[in-house]
């Protein structure tokens, strides 16, 4: 199933008056060399996603819809319940060329490719998303925001179908997720000031591509705790750029997202320290359907923390010695297979050799103990039920 199809059938376009959707999905995955799933490195259950969406037609231009999540994914992200997104769809204009949709609450992101589908198992391409891009543990940030978006689009005859999105708001930031992200001795509070982003996406009359590009700007900061804490107040920068492209034909399908980013950490470590690095990362992924049920994959995926440091050694000087240099980048080939069981029951299957921990968590301060191999592996299997 493509993204454009999953999207369709249970994303409630054209939907009627009271829809409601859900899945189950759970999973074994095993690690080998790092602390992406779990510490003791044993073969673990913690690949768990159950989902209930809902979506209500209130008016014909007026719709109200939301998705609660229960996801267990080990170190990869918080365990629990949480709420994807809940939010007021007004369809503010509409004719035979234009539509305009104006997104109130908790709004998805829809800006990178598999942004929007990366919230139900089925919907994206494989188990494991490709980390360059949809880092696990900025999932629950970089899922959605509180605040409002909005979207146009235009169906031009001769040039194509185009999509522009903008949105504007922040994301709550737990305990649990402050350990995700800075690690266990952070024992103040982060949040997240504010989060821009803008997208413009265009697929050619009667073509099977659709390309894009996508922009984001996000702000941060760390309060420390005053009682006790190993850390400084500090602030943090982050901006993020993507080009992709997608190619859906009826065997074939490819897809691929470049991207570079910048990241700006002032204090934290120190009152006094700065940090400021371009890093860059891509993802090249292809899908063969080899017939009705089965689907075949293979990706390959880089990230370089720091453009100029693909190597990792300026990274373990500067830190002297306490960040090796296997975490400044992070490299990953994947081969997978899905099968769909029947129409509404697949298994999935895919294998990782990686290269690198510079997509492990947390991220601001390593854990060098656990995860002190530059090379490892992962396999994971998964059965989705979605109804």
């Amino acid at each position: 199933m493509s993204v454009t199809q999953a999207t369709a059938e249970h994303g409630y376009i054209n939907a009627q008056d009271f829809q409601l959707h859900g899945f189950i999905s759970q999973g074994l995955i095993d690690v080998n060399g790092s602390d992406f799933v779990n510490d003791d490195g044993e073969l673990s259950t913690e690949l768990t996603e159950l989902g209930l969406n809902a979506s209500y037609q209130l008016t014909n231009t007026l719709r109200f819809a939301g998705q609660v999540v229960y996801l267990d994914g080990g170190n990869r992200y918080e365990k629990g319940f949480r709420v994807d997104y809940a939010l007021i769809d007004w369809s503010a204009y509409n004719d035979q060329y234009w539509q305009a949709n104006v997104y109130l609450g908790r709004f998805k992101n829809n800006h990178w490719l598999y942004s929007s589908s990366r919230v139900v198992p089925f919907a994206r391409p494989s188990i494991i998303l490709p980390q360059s891009v949809y880092f696990d543990g900025f999932r629950d940030i970089a899922v959605g925001s509180d605040g409002a978006a909005i979207k146009i689009s235009h169906s031009n005859d001769t040039l194509g179908n185009f999509d522009f999105t903008l949105s504007y708001g922040s994301s709550p930031i737990s305990d649990e997720q402050t350990n995700i992200i800075l690690g266990d001795f952070a024992l103040g509070e982060a949040e997240q000031d504010y989060e821009t982003q803008g997208s413009f996406y265009w697929q050619p009359s009667f073509s099977p591509w659709r390309f894009g590009f996508s922009l984001l700007d996000s702000d941060f900061n760390y309060e420390k705790n005053t009682q006790a804490d190993f850390f400084y107040d500090s602030k943090f920068s982050l901006q993020f750029y993507t080009i992709n492209a997608l190619y859906e034909g009826e065997k074939w399908e490819f897809s691929g997202e470049i991207y570079q980013q910048r990241f700006v950490m002032n204090g934290f470590y120190e009152p006094d320290y700065h940090v400021d690095n371009i890093g860059q990362g891509f993802y090249l992924q292809s899908r063969y359907k080899v017939n009705k049920a089965l689907t075949l994959l293979a990706r390959y995926e880089n990230f370089y923390l720091d453009k100029d440091d693909k190597n990792g050694k300026k990274l373990e000087e500067n830190s002297a010695g306490q960040v090796p240099y296997y975490f400044g980048f992070h490299k990953d080939m994947t081969l997978g297979l899905n099968y769909d069981i029947t129409s509404n029951f697949s298994a999935r299957m895919e294998y990782h050799w990686v290269n690198g921990a510079g997509r492990l968590t947390p991220v601001v301060v390593p854990n060098k103990l656990i995860n002190n191999s530059e090379n490892w592996q992962m396999w994971a299997v998964q059965l989705m039920y979605w109804f």
